[in-house]
């Protein structure tokens, strides 16, 4: 299996794929919001991975890193998350945040550490993720993880 660019037509997709793991939608059809999915041979979403870079491109918010439960062996979630950081770093970020509550062992495996959920929200004021956890008062529940990008998690 491949992992390649979501466009707009595999937004609806995507958003049953990510509501069915339990994860965040907003913005998923942003053109802020940058997504990869991985199909299998019948057409379905196996697993996504994507980020949302701050306006001076300087952090990135990994989101929407999930594997389908049947899929969930032989490092497809790590794979994906990797190719997240790596689209990231390209495009010039230097350091990576996420918000999990479920997945903390997962992350630290990839190299992330505990941070400031205030911090990543300072950071990365304008993604659709944050804005909606501050308005909807979930930021103060979340869990947040950071890691500095370059060789780390590889």
């Amino acid at each position: 299996m491949t992992v390649v660019r979501a466009s707009l037509d595999d937004v609806d997709d995507l958003r049953g794929f990510l509501r069915d793991v339990d994860l965040t939608l907003a913005g998923l059809g942003e053109p802020t919001v940058q997504l990869w999915i991985e199909r299998d041979t019948d057409g379905e979403i196996v697993g996504s991975t994507g980020f949302e870079l701050s306006e001076d491109r300087r952090h990135a918010l990994i989101r929407s890193v999930a594997v389908a439960p049947r899929h969930r062996t032989a490092g497809t979630g790590s794979r994906l998350a990797r190719n997240a950081m790596d689209h990231a770093r390209a495009a010039g970020a230097t350091r990576a945040w996420l918000f999990s509550r479920r997945s903390g062992p997962f992350w630290q495996k990839l190299g992330f550490t505990s941070a400031d959920r205030n911090e990543l929200a300072a950071a990365l004021p304008d993604a659709h993720q944050v804005r909606l956890f501050v308005e909807t008062g979930q930021l103060e529940r979340e869990v947040a993880w950071s890691q500095r990008l370059g060789d780390a998690g590889r």
